[in-house]
């Protein structure tokens, strides 16, 4: 696999010429106050940073600016300043990823982009080459002057990861049907060209949601965290897309529409000696996109029911060890009882009969952890602006709507004492069957 690294190249060299380059999306988070902690250790700032009068040694990317300055992809401006948070240009980023010296060319530059400064020329046809952009999609011009936003800092990114390790080329196509844990994406608001960059560079850690949730597709990237984004690139672009556990998550969800083998690999297939000789056991599976989307067999005739997705979130792992999805769903230092796990389905049902209560969608399944009763009620829920009951009943927990969209709270739990085995069957006669390995 080939890796990339950042070149430590003459600051003297780069910056030669009249260009002031004006990275952005550094922090991965959005511009006004990222969300995100940077994952470096931050270093003494040293007196080259604190030379800018607008960038105390305190500023959160204060350590990244000083490496990306010594490294040559920034300077500052003749006033003393260096403008964290001015945003940066298409050109000016497309100038800066032409630079990372060791990711490998992969095309000749066959682009005839008309609006491009002549400084930047021969860049922009460095980061083409390399794989960041791709022409195609421009009709011949690059925008080169207009601000870059998060969206297409993301899309460049991923592509450029692409090109560094054919893996992350076929995540970027796993994710495709995923849940992203992004408002967006709950909202609808998240464009489709967008969705598996924003993924790809959300489940390796890139890029996040700011304090709003929103990923922030049109917002436009800063200089300071242009500075950041370039550190993290070169640290990502070194590691296999199975380093990163959150994007493990994002492809398992795309590609079987659930977390469940990386969050809890315990649970596996029903073992054949603990069913009857005469049970047919071919049609048992573990492989959830066997029923994902599929009209489920249903313990009473309320309604006909899918589950879409079907994510599980443990509340006590730490660190890089927690789910990517657990600020969706719960709040901080959430717990569940006996050491369970939470368990969201998302469900798509159709009401028979003139009405369906709540209570009636409950006794749907038997099943704990894919329980159609109630949505959760966390704050993160709300932030996140997922669609509830309480949003679509009105008194005594009466559906308002005949065909009801919601996620659902359950237990996963992993004591014998309870009922610990997930079971769904679709109408085809498939049957999704995983229980605790004892």
């Amino acid at each position: 696999m080939k890796k990339v690294l950042l070149s430590a190249i003459s600051a003297a060299t780069l910056l030669a010429g009249a260009l002031t380059i004006v990275p952005t999306n550094a922090e991965a988070g959005v511009v006004d106050g990222a969300k995100d902690v940077l994952n470096t250790t931050k270093t003494t700032v040293s007196s080259l940073i604190q030379k800018f009068k607008d960038l105390p040694a305190t500023h959160w990317a204060a350590s990244a600016i000083q490496s990306a300055v010594n490294n040559g992809y920034f300077k500052g401006y003749s006033d003393g300043s260096f403008k964290p948070n001015a945003p940066v240009t298409k050109a000016e980023m497309a100038t800066i990823l032409g630079r990372i010296s060791e990711q490998p060319v992969i095309t000749e530059y066959n682009a005839n982009f008309t609006d491009l400064p002549a400084w930047a020329t021969e860049s922009v046809k460095a980061a083409v080459e390399k794989g960041f952009i791709d022409p195609s999609k421009y009709s011949g011009k690059l925008d080169a002057n207009a601000a870059l936003t998060r969206g297409e800092m993301a899309i460049w990114l991923a592509q450029g990861l692409a090109v560094v390790n054919s893996e992350y080329k076929v995540a970027l196509s796993d994710v495709t049907n995923t849940v992203i844990p992004a408002k967006e994406y709950f909202t609808g608001k998240l464009p489709e060209t967008q969705k598996n960059s924003v993924a790809v560079t959300m489940g390796t850690g890139l890029m996040s949601v700011g304090s709003d949730e929103n990923f922030g597709t049109d917002r436009t990237t800063t200089r300071a965290e242009v500075a950041t984004l370039i550190a993290r690139y070169t640290a990502v672009a070194k590691k296999q897309p199975d380093d990163f556990k959150g994007l493990q998550e994002l492809r398992a969800v795309g590609l079987t529409g659930t977390n469940l083998k990386v969050i809890a690999p315990t649970y596996e297939k029903w073992p054949k000696e603990r069913l009857p000789e005469s049970y047919d056991y071919s049609k048992i599976t573990d492989d959830f996109s066997k029923v994902r989307n599929k009209e489920l067999v249903t313990r009473a005739d309320y309604a006909t029911a899918k589950v879409k997705n079907w994510i599980v979130v443990s509340p006590y792992a730490k660190g890089d060890q927690r789910s990517i999805y657990y600020p969706v769903f719960l709040d901080e230092g959430a717990t569940a009882s006996n050491g369970s796990f939470y368990s969201f389905a998302e469900f798509d049902m159709k009401i028979k009969g003139d009405s369906m209560s709540q209570t009636q969608a409950g006794n749907l399944f038997n099943a704990p952890a894919i329980d159609p009763l109630k949505s959760p009620s966390s704050k993160a829920y709300k932030d996140y602006s997922l669609p509830h009951t309480n949003d679509i009943t009105k008194s005594r927990g009466v559906f308002t709507v005949k065909n009801p969209h919601y996620w659902g709270i359950g237990l996963l739990r992993f004591d014998d004492i309870f009922f610990s085995e997930v079971q769904l069957k679709a109408k085809d006669g498939t049957e999704y069957y995983v229980a605790q390995k004892k």
